[in-house]
């Protein structure tokens, strides 16, 4: 990670919208330690900067409740209350209001240019001041926000525009929790070490304005998360996926859009599961 910015200076950065540094946002000058980039650290070729530690008030046995709320916006409760959406554009998951949100730019239905004042931490998946893109290393109370960045199209050709996407990694009560944003292109073996461990991943299956289904396959079973969440649907896509991803995985649809999720508890057999309002979509 680079360095470290306030929400005041990101928010300034992404909007030039002012306002407070909020002080949940706990931002010190030592970088905080991924739990998640153990595996990571085991491959080849992969140099990585060492940390120090920095407070983390988590409970590692505690419960995080993930919903669903629409398009590509999963809500995420922490043990300690903290409540993050992400995708974030102020249709889905605005009440009650988050504390900290995330966005992507590939549309505008993934994030908003009036975030609400109440939302104390916003968190853009870009930064068109720095052609090295977004760069966060953020702690709420008892969740460690994190990201890493890709490329998106340029929608007027077959070009990519570099770190404007970002894959957003969030760490709580011994779980890693990654959001693939709006991804246009396969990951890189950077990529994939600067991501780590994912216990749980929030997929898009649209199929086309993100990525072939074939191609975020190949990203979610080399991830091998415990848990698949889909995301972002076109038509019947996520019954696409579901095929593609074959017989190694589990699928449940639930019943409703919300799972709880514990470290100790992760299901053995990795599980898409489906949320009722996106299964009645597709």
């Amino acid at each position: 990670m680079r360095h470290f910015l306030s929400a005041l200076v990101l928010t300034a950065i992404a909007f030039a919208l002012p306002g407070p540094v909020p002080p949940a946002q706990a931002q010190t000058d030592d970088e905080p330690v991924s739990q998640c980039l153990a595996i990571a650290r085991s491959l080849p070729r992969v140099m990585f900067a060492s940390a120090m530690a920095s407070p983390l008030e988590t409970d590692a046995h505690g419960d995080v409740t993930i919903t669903f709320a629409g398009h590509s916006t999963y809500r995420i409760d922490t043990p300690a209350g903290v409540t993050i959406a992400t995708d974030f554009s102020g249709v889905y998951g605005h009440t009650p209001t988050p504390r900290v949100i995330t966005m992507n730019r590939a549309h505008s239905t993934h994030y908003t240019l009036n975030p609400d004042p109440a939302i104390e931490v916003v968190l853009p998946g870009w930064d068109n001041t720095d052609p090295r893109g977004a760069d966060h290393d953020v702690v709420v109370d008892d969740v460690y926000v994190r990201n890493v960045t890709t490329d998106i199209r340029r929608w007027d050709s077959s070009g990519l525009t570099a770190n404007q996407n970002s894959i957003f990694i969030f760490e709580t009560a011994g779980l890693c929790i990654g959001h693939l944003g709006h991804l246009h292109h396969r990951l890189t073996e950077d990529h994939f070490a600067q991501i780590g461990r994912l216990d749980v991943l929030m997929v898009p299956v649209d199929g086309g304005l993100t990525m072939a289904h074939d191609g975020m396959a190949e990203i979610t079973t080399r991830l091998r998360s415990s848990i698949v969440l889909p995301m972002h649907l076109r038509g019947n896509s996520v019954n696409r996926f579901i095929a593609l991803m074959g017989e190694e995985w589990a699928v449940d649809f639930l019943d409703g859009d919300a799972i709880t999720v514990n470290v100790r508890d992760l299901p053995e057999r990795p599980t898409i599961m489906v949320p009722a309002s996106l299964a009645r979509r597709g």
